[in-house]
């Protein structure tokens, strides 16, 4: 029965595009994302105006196409030049965009 439960964790995985790395805690990627991301985003589901009317949402962010938690990590540990440059550790890294993808295609 185990082997079967892997087996099937593996294919989802798979056929998701998700791989292990890839996979954060979302409730703690938001916890992360009230404390060091919303004094300029919106960073609830359903809210669309950031208190920064430079800084996207993360509604918007998770809409670009494309945008998968690996590219997302990838693209918050390069330097923006609207964007101050926040230290988290990988682990809040990994859970910040893994919640930030969690809001794609929410009503």
């Amino acid at each position: 029965m185990r082997r079967t439960g892997v087996l099937l964790a593996f294919a989802l995985l798979s056929t998701s595009g998700l791989r292990a790395q890839d996979l954060g805690n979302a409730q703690a990627g938001l916890s992360v994302a009230r404390q060091a991301c919303a004094s300029c985003h919106a960073v609830l589901a359903g809210q669309t105006n950031s208190p920064n009317r430079q800084a996207p949402s993360f509604e918007q962010i998770a809409q670009v196409p494309g945008m998968t938690v690996t590219a997302l990590t990838v693209a918050l540990q390069t330097s923006h030049a609207t964007m101050p440059n926040i230290m988290l550790e990988p682990d809040e890294l990994r859970d910040l965009s893994t919640y930030i993808v969690s809001l794609k295609d929410r009503p």
